[in-house]
């Protein structure tokens, strides 16, 4: 993607419109995903629960989805890496952006099965996002 600072802050505008007064949605900040040893992990958006805008750290507890903009690099990390940290933290939701040959950005969806702590295929948006969960929202990727 051109620019995945932009692409991160436009798609958190639009889920932050979308999750109503109990949930906001943020860039730029770091999620303990664990004490021992510390772990802590900075996604591109998070959506965390309103109430603890001012705490800090923002604890994984607190935390309903994170969104991965894949860059050059970073596929290994996003793909498998990051996954399975955020599964073990077992933060519901996880979404990861890439861009496809095409230009056009491609969202994977992720939800987390409570008993095996390890996520599944949600739907995969190219075009428009028109996801149910964790809430209703539509999201245009030609802004991203």
């Amino acid at each position: 993607m051109r620019c995945r600072s932009r692409a991160a802050r436009l798609l958190a505008n639009a889920l932050d419109a979308a999750a109503g007064p109990d949930w906001n949605a943020d860039t730029g900040f770091a999620v303990r995903l664990q004490d021992v040893p510390l772990t802590n992990r900075r996604p591109d958006v998070i959506v965390y629960r309103a109430e603890t805008i001012d705490l800090t750290p923002t604890r994984r507890e607190h935390v309903l989805l994170v969104v991965e903009v894949m860059s050059p690099g970073s596929e290994t990390t996003d793909r498998i890496v990051k996954v399975d940290q955020y599964a073990k933290a077992g933060i519901p939701f996880y979404w990861r952006i890439e861009q496809a040959a095409t230009g056009v950005p491609i969202v994977y969806t992720y939800v987390l099965g409570p008993a095996t702590k390890a996520y599944r295929d949600g739907d995969m948006f190219t075009g428009t996002v028109k996801a149910t969960a964790p809430f209703s929202n539509t999201v245009g990727l030609g802004v991203l």
